[in-house]
């Protein structure tokens, strides 16, 4: 995961810097930081990806268009 990425996947899901630091268990800073394009440890932004992927975000990886982001189908 990116910057670009974790700004894309709050945005999508409609999160703001507090809220996703709340559900990855780290500092808002260290989200800032992420989003800033700061180097953190695998381990941080391993925490952060769960933290979105659990909210509902599929990671697309580089595919000729560049990285994104989608949301998962909801079931009804």
């Amino acid at each position: 995961m990116n910057a670009v990425q974790c700004k894309m996947a709050r945005a999508a899901l409609g999160l703001g810097v507090r809220e996703l630091a709340k559900l990855a268990e780290v500092s808002v800073d260290t989200v800032s930081r992420l989003e800033r394009g700061e180097e953190l440890m695998p381990r941080t932004i391993t925490a952060i990806q769960a933290a979105l992927t659990e909210a509902g975000v599929i990671f697309i990886d580089q595919n000729g268009n560049g990285p994104g982001v989608r949301l998962r189908d909801r079931q009804p």
